[in-house]
């Protein structure tokens, strides 16, 4: 291998060894650490943080692309190699515009923040949380003004979590969904509703974890390279391909929180396992984009987890699991209930058909703040006047409105965006998957999901970080990115349920 080649694999496979061990601080802290703990778990996260920037901004890096940059100017640009050096070389462009002073800052910022987002919601006062929110926006504020002027500061934090997308492109896209949801809300809203009662009901967490486990198993996640654990707020976090950890919650008189909680992070876990092996400790590790990321675990949530192929197969388990709860639910009813259609509180637990626009009010908020024309301060009573605009209800309390997401309390504005993305995603990459697995859904019925994970593999999981996600949309479905075959899904889906 070239030894320029070699000296920057080494530097760069340091880099991901710190970053990995941040993970693992970071896992702790939502999983395990008391409370008592925060303090210096931001230290230590600060630490880290700042020397892991220090480590990949150094001048030897900076060199070393260089000098790769034109050794490489004409080799096969999709090769491993040319991908490398694009995707480390805008790594380490972004990355030297941030000093790393600021890197340590808002490392201890967010690790505070985290045990005060928790204790507000957990006391349904929003005031304890925002005197570190108001930081973080600042903060986030100041990360925007170290990158060249975009068409709209928040071009810059939306590239970070979906590279390539603008906020006028989100805009438009949603623009567009919000349009046509509307009108199938109303639709549904006018038909005979449907009895989803069964839900609310005593389901022991024990059982409830079994269960999920098993479903997780069908998918093929690897427990020899993966866990689940409890977390206040369901994730996945990778400190490897061979390392890599999903978390849910549970609500004993609401089992679907817990169970569409784990296929969803074991969709994203199922990503992050399947990335190119020769990949570990490089730029190309991990997933193209938050986006696409949402869209592995939408699509084994909603598209395979809601479906009837997939409950023909496994609700006489269910039902064994919970024989007093199901024993006199039938097939078709349950298929109805777990895909109800009514405007909720809480993001996590929101139907396909009103998930979307809890996104488009966060999404609204987080422009408005980086703007500069909405004070943390007003969020709650803002957060409530939009909902009731949104979905008609308004939250009773902050803990199941403005305070339900953990994001803002790690920094994340510019994230949100992504999970509708992905929902956008998923049905794209399903349409395409239809095509090329004829019998899918037998498959799904039999309780096979062997082939739909090779495909995904093959197509998805194993190029990493190698293209940008609107590049491998384009690659794989033949389009960029566009809500048309998700809204489809959507009508298709609910005229069936509702006789629309």
């Amino acid at each position: 291998m070239n030894e320029n080649f070699t000296k920057l694999k080494t530097l760069i496979a340091e880099v991901a060894d710190l970053n990995a061990a941040q993970a693992i601080l970071g896992w702790d802290q939502q999983t395990y650490m008391p409370p008592g703990g925060a303090e210096a778990r931001g230290h230590q996260l600060a630490t880290l943080g700042s020397l892991t920037h220090q480590k990949f901004t150094s001048e030897e890096i900076g060199k070393l692309l260089d000098e790769l940059k034109r050794e490489f100017a004409d080799a096969d640009p999709d090769s491993d190699e040319a991908r490398y050096i694009k995707v480390a070389a805008k790594d380490y462009d972004q990355a030297t515009k941030v000093p790393s002073e600021y890197v340590a800052r808002f490392a201890q910022l967010t690790a505070r923040a985290h045990e005060s987002w928790a204790k507000a919601r957990e006391a349904s006062d929003f005031s304890i949380f925002q005197a570190d929110l108001e930081e973080i926006v600042e903060i986030r504020k100041e990360y925007v003004s170290f990158f060249p002027p975009a068409d709209h500061p928040y071009d810059t934090l939306l590239d970070e979590f979906e590279p390539g997308m603008k906020t006028a492109e989100v805009q438009e896209i949603f623009g567009t969904m919000r349009v046509k949801q509307v009108e199938l809300l109303k639709a549904i809203a006018d038909a005979k509703q449907v009895d989803d009662s069964f839900m609310h009901v005593n389901y022991p967490e024990k059982q409830q974890w079994d269960f999920g486990v098993e479903v997780a198993t069908k998918f093929g996640y690897d427990w020899n390279r993966g866990r689940q654990d409890k977390s206040v707020h369901p994730f996945t976090t990778s400190f490897g391909i061979n390392d890599v950890r999903i978390t849910t919650r549970f609500m004993e008189d609401f089992f679907p929180s817990a169970l569409f909680g784990t296929m969803h992070e074991a969709g994203h876990g199922l990503y992050e396992m399947g990335v190119n092996q020769e990949y570990e400790r490089t730029p190309l590790n991990g997933g193209a984009s938050l986006g696409l990321h949402e869209s592995q675990s939408r699509m084994y949530e909603n598209l395979v987890g809601r479906s009837m192929p997939f409950w023909e197969h496994f609700y006489p388990r269910l039902q064994e699991t919970f024989p007093t709860q199901l024993g006199n639910v039938d097939l078709p009813n349950f298929y109805k209930g777990i895909n109800k259609v009514e405007p909720s509180l809480i993001r996590v637990e929101a139907d396909e058909a009103t998930y979307n626009m809890h996104i488009m009010l966060r999404l609204e908020l987080e422009i408005a703040m980086i703007e500069g024309s909405v004070a943390v301060k007003d969020l709650p009573e803002l957060w409530n006047t939009k909902f009731e605009e949104y979905l008609g209800i308004t939250p009773p309390n902050d803990a199941e409105g403005v305070l339900q997401d953990i994001h803002w309390s790690f920094g994340g504005l510019g994230y949100f965006s992504t999970y509708a993305l992905g929902n956008l995603v998923s049905v794209q990459l399903w349409e395409k998957i239809n095509e090329d697995i004829s019998d899918l859904d037998e498959q799904i019925r039999q309780g096979k999901f062997d082939t739909l994970l090779s495909w995904l593999r093959d197509n998805v999981h194993t190029h990493g970080r190698k293209y940008e996600p609107q590049e491998l949309v384009q690659k794989v479905t033949g389009s960029k990115i566009t809500p048309e075959p998700y809204l489809r899904y959507l009508e298709s889906k609910y005229s069936d349920i509702y006789g629309l």
